[in-house]
């Protein structure tokens, strides 16, 4: 099985093409090729689905624990680098089909940078979704792990829990992060953000990705939390989100459509053992 590996600015994926596969990525076999012991180690698999199909580029994203998820910011930019690396995109505009949305990309800078719009953010409550009465999801308050924290949520095609902070900590993301994404108020889980504004065009984040955990850097998460910063007034709507494991620049329009530019990085191309893959079906 020929895998395609990328990171964005430290998030890791592999992409293989749907014509790769002798049979369904279920998800143990996900499980195993993530795996950073007994796999080729990932923060998920990008799936091209339909890969000899010419120019409709139709994508689904599995995390490390098996599940799907709806939309990736990083894993949108990495696909559309692997598009351009194989020649099946250049300089223009196209689209990229995910469970989460339909999104215009376009590769520049000789591969290594990568524009999405990524679609409009919703505050909704129905939407996202989140528990509780039809609202926007702002500044609401509940205690996780012992922390009163004040949340707000958004989606982008996927779910998000904003929590605003004075500082940062990689130690309390890791602790609170896993307690709220399976928080009796979001019925499908939520990724995570746990941000610092930092002034009006600036933004800290840490990461606990639904399905994958603490992640350096993510594309949606930028999105979710960069869109709330904004609706909230903290931020002007040009803004730069810092995470561990780089910056990517978040563009919000006043109907709040976002367009997300930050750089990807290829590691290598590779093949999968079948025998690494033996009892997991």
């Amino acid at each position: 099985m020929r895998f395609y590996r990328y990171h964005a600015i430290g998030n890791d994926y592999i992409v293989i093409p749907e014509s790769e596969l002798t049979g369904p990525l279920t998800p143990a076999l996900t499980r195993r090729i993530c795996h950073r012991n007994y796999g080729v180690g990932s923060d998920g698999i990008l799936l091209y689905l339909n890969d000899k199909a010419g120019d409709r580029f139709e994508l689904r994203i599995y995390n490390p624990d098996g599940s799907e998820s709806e939309k990736s910011g990083n894993g949108l930019r990495i696909f559309a680098r692997y598009l351009w690396d194989r020649k099946r995109v250049r300089g223009e505009a196209f689209e990229a089909v995910t469970p989460g949305g339909t999104v215009t990309c376009k590769v520049t800078d000789d591969g290594r940078s990568v524009t999405v719009d990524m679609g409009t953010l919703t505050f909704d409550s129905a939407r996202i979704p989140v528990a509780g009465p039809a609202r926007e999801v702002l500044r609401e308050r509940f205690t996780i792990g012992g922390v009163d924290l004040e949340y707000s949520c958004a989606s982008i095609g996927n779910p998000h829990c904003v929590i605003l902070r004075d500082a940062l900590s990689e130690a309390e993301t890791r602790a609170l992060g896993p307690l709220i994404e399976v928080d009796r108020r979001f019925p499908n889980r939520t990724n995570v953000q746990f941000v610092q504004v930092l002034d009006r065009a600036n933004i800290a984040i840490q990461i606990w990705e639904r399905g994958a955990g603490f992640t350096l850097a993510s594309g949606s998460s930028s999105s979710a939390a960069a869109g709330v910063a904004h609706r909230l007034g903290l931020c002007d709507g040009d803004i730069a989100v810092h995470m561990p494991g780089g910056t990517i620049r978040i563009e919000i329009d006043p109907r709040f459509q976002v367009r997300m530019t930050g750089p990807v990085t290829h590691i290598a191309d590779g093949e999968i053992d079948p025998e690494c893959l033996e009892g997991a079906a």
